[in-house]
């Protein structure tokens, strides 16, 4: 892989991903998808670098959102090891900007999981949860049927 190609495909992703939230009330998955046949127009990636590309900026907005305070500059320069003044690209702000709009979409994901209930006899994809009555955590390694809880035999649970 060709390391500047993919700098400067992972410096336009970012702007356009930017522009596109900045433009539209897409949600950051719908502007993240945008962005990314924008780089593959503009770009000549094969799909393999295309997603490497996409990962990285995905990866990166996501840390961003769930590990930064708003535009906080000590928070920035803790993040980053080194001082915010010392960065001379724009790129900077258009990043802290896509990543708040990804903070209170992840924020509204989560609500959304901290107050859905799961009821016996559903089919959900692996994971962990735990009985709403006696707390007794069920654990599923792949997709799988929820059963009623082994301990009480409630019908309802949360996902840890």
């Amino acid at each position: 892989m060709n390391t500047e190609k993919l700098i400067t495909a992972y410096s336009d992703f970012m702007h356009h991903l930017h522009e596109t939230m900045e433009e539209t009330l897409n949600s950051f998955t719908d502007a993240f998808e945008t962005s990314k046949e924008k780089v593959n127009e503009k770009h000549d990636l094969t799909a393999e670098e295309l997603e490497h590309v996409s990962s990285q900026v995905k990866r990166d907005v996501e840390h961003a959102a769930k590990n930064l305070p708003a535009h906080d500059d000590d928070s920035l320069t803790e993040w980053l090891k080194f001082d915010i003044e010392l960065i001379e690209n724009l790129t900077w702000d258009a990043f802290l900007s896509v990543a708040d709009k990804t903070r209170i979409e992840l924020a509204e994901i989560e609500q959304h999981a901290i107050t859905h209930k799961y009821n016996s006899g559903d089919i959900t994809i692996a994971g962990t949860f735990s009985c709403d009555d006696c707390g007794k955590e069920i654990a599923f390694k792949t997709t799988s049927r929820i059963p009623p809880c082994p301990t009480c035999h409630n019908h309802t649970f949360v996902r840890v």
